[in-house]
């Protein structure tokens, strides 16, 4: 039988393929704590010296541990990669990025990447009045664009339009044709010249689970007829340099490079066509959809991408030379490429720490049971010797007949022939001989578990209870099964024993997570370590930066989470530059139609009237009431 090797931190980097998807900003230390490097330098931050801070102000989990550098670092590198690409074909035109404030709304997030940004150049999404509010008054370049999406109504295009008049480079996107003369009225009444931009439909698809949001079917955007009576129009009013930009979505999280290259083939192909018309065309924005590596393995797997970034970058840009050399357009009529990459920018930047609270599941006994005794059934007797005499030679007989002694027990309980105490036992052998037997698989290859036993590990996972709702921080894993990397913050130098799944503190069957990510599929159950209640144990969930923070819903009334601004700083320290409590009680109370007075006012008269009948004390009823003030203006999460 094979001997287990020693478990090392690099071992446990290949276990939890930390630098697969880490894009080089996280680390397994030798001490095996994980390590954030947000300046990708080599200094260096361990997460669990985070949360021991926190604990020392008295701040409570769970927390979202966010790092701005992350994201000064990906616009750099964003801008990096295009300029790169430019360079090395010799384009004639640039590139300007945008960011799409959508993927993610927090104010730390959009205001360091428009501070890191500003030198480039690097502009803002809007696609509703509130986001166009908040993009208004960042700080951009003047050449940064400020690109205004969505379906739009006269306060939209209104505030758009007094963007331009105050000298901000906003294009105002048209999703419909009958958008066009909403924008040309107003624009006359406010006596300013519109920047016009222009989503097209392209045949061409994405890949991954957003596939179908491109194409001929898309929500958004003009057809060719559509787009060619938007040029006419502006030409017939004299406002033809007006049509500034053309605009192709294919969706989010493109998995395919190949898919990327043919949409922006068929794109520049748009943009030659409409430059040929004689518009002022020169922004040809090929929209978003740079995937991020969830799983890391690198594949068109729908949580990964089969591209890097400089790829992304390289081929965007040579698609575009290459057709607009077909098309002989001058080298000044190229287009200044634009790209509104929000996930690839956001989703490394915060990690969202989970203590774990307790863990229940079938290797969880809360108490030894008594031994088999004359009053016993023949069949625990039976399964007493399965687990006695597994061995290497003979696991899959044993296997298959403890599943038929199994389903025999439920079969004689269900007529009477068991009792309790006896099923009780029946159950905890069956849970042992299933743990023995895939020891047994492990122990003689730990990379191979036969296909038939492919089920045991699910059926053996444990329950780690965690102190979130799934609902509220991981809303895209309930919802579309998106996969995050999830890895112990410490005791990553132990071997993990236990196979896991995690359950959140919600009162919902749904409130978990059973998919994890794998190199070669999706697993089912994660190796975690054995708890011990008097040793705290964090569990983190990376590259949760894009999306969660503003789908996350109120179910059970659990709010948004604490978090914690982060700076790493060259001496190898580290700066809480902020903390944001997350919401309190009363906030979320209130949003359902609630107000905390009456709330307060109510329970003041039930225990007045508890008091006048002599069922509580007055002492008992003030206590009370102080306990209830206190939970209503506290937070929703365990403390």
């Amino acid at each position: 039988m094979k001997t287990l090797e020693r478990f090392t931190t690099a071992d446990a980097a290949e276990v939890y393929g930390v630098p697969s998807w880490a894009g080089g900003y996280f680390r397994i230390a030798e001490s095996g704590l994980l390590e954030a490097t947000p300046t990708q330098n080599g200094v260096s931050v361990p997460l669990v010296a985070i949360l021991e801070e926190l604990k020392k102000r008295d701040e409570a989990l769970p927390v979202i541990i966010r790092f701005p550098q992350i994201l000064e670092s990906r616009v750099r590198g964003l801008n990096a990669a295009f300029n790169a690409a430019i360079a090395e074909y010799n384009y004639p035109g640039k590139y300007q990025g945008v960011f799409p404030i959508k993927v993610n709304q927090r104010r730390v997030v959009v205001e360091t990447i428009a501070k890191a940004g500003r030198d480039l150049a690097h502009g803002i999404e809007a696609g509703s009045k509130a986001e166009l509010a908040l993009c208004l008054a960042q700080d951009l370049h003047p050449d940064a664009l400020l690109c205004c999406n969505g379906f739009k109504d006269d306060g939209f295009v209104r505030l758009a339009l007094w963007g331009r008049k105050l000298g901000k480079n906003v294009v105002i996107t048209l999703e419909k044709f009958s958008e066009l003369e909403r924008v040309l009225r107003i624009a006359k009444e406010l006596g300013v010249k519109p920047a016009v931009g222009v989503r097209f439909k392209l045949h061409a698809k994405g890949s991954g689970q957003w596939e179908d949001s491109g194409g001929d079917g898309a929500k958004f955007g003009l057809n060719a007829t559509e787009l060619l009576a938007v040029a006419n129009r502006l030409k017939s009013l004299g406002l033809e340099n007006s049509l500034v930009m053309l605009h192709c979505h294919v969706g989010s999280q493109l998995t395919d490079i190949r898919r990327i290259k043919v949409a922006v083939r068929e794109a520049a192909q748009t943009y030659a066509e409409l430059h040929a018309l004689g518009v002022g065309i020169k922004y040809l924005n090929v929209g978003g959809g740079l995937a991020v590596d969830y799983d890391g393995s690198k594949t068109t797997f729908y949580a990964s991408a089969n591209y890097t970034l400089q790829e992304y970058a390289q081929d965007v840009v040579y698609s575009v030379l290459e057709t607009c050399k077909g098309a002989e357009l001058e080298p000044s009529a190229y287009p200044i490429i634009v790209s509104e990459s929000g996930r690839a920018v956001t989703a490394h930047h915060a990690v969202l720490v989970l203590p774990v609270l307790d863990v229940t599941g079938p290797t969880r006994y809360p108490a030894d049971l008594a031994k088999r005794d004359e009053d016993s059934h023949e069949l625990i007797k039976d399964l007493e010797q399965i687990l006695e005499n597994i061995n290497v030679k003979n696991y899959r007989e044993m296997y298959n007949d403890a599943v038929d002694d199994k389903n025999q027990m439920h079969t004689l309980y269900d007529l009477g022939y068991l009792n309790l105490r006896d099923r009780a036992r029946a159950e905890e052998l069956f849970n042992r001989i299933m743990q023995r037997v895939l020891k047994v698989i492990e122990e003689a290859d730990p990379k191979y578990v036969p296909e038939e036993f492919e089920d045991l590990p699910p059926l053996l996972a444990d329950k780690y209870i965690c102190n979130f709702s799934l609902f509220q921080s991981l809303p895209d894993h309930w919802a579309i099964d998106t996969l995050f990397p999830i890895v112990p913050l410490s005791r990553l130098e132990e071997r993990p024993t236990k196979l896991g799944t995690i359950v959140d503190i919600t009162c919902d069957s749904d409130g978990k997570i059973d998919k994890f990510i794998d190199l070669r599929d999706v697993k089912k159950a994660m190796p975690l370590h054995e708890f011990d209640p008097e040793r705290p144990y964090y569990l983190g969930v990376f590259l949760v930066g894009a999306y969660q923070d503003v789908l996350g819903s109120d179910h059970n009334l659990f709010g948004k989470v604490n978090e914690v601004h982060v700076t790493a700083l060259e001496d190898g320290g580290y700066d809480l530059d902020l903390f944001v409590r997350g919401q309190k009680a009363r906030r979320l109370i209130e949003g359902m139609g609630y107000t905390s007075p009456q709330l307060f006012s109510s329970m003041r008269s039930q225990v007045d009237r508890s008091i006048a009948m002599k069922v509580i004390g007055t002492d008992e009823g003030e206590s009370f009431l102080e306990h209830y003030d206190e939970e209503i203006v506290g937070y929703t999460y365990l403390e």
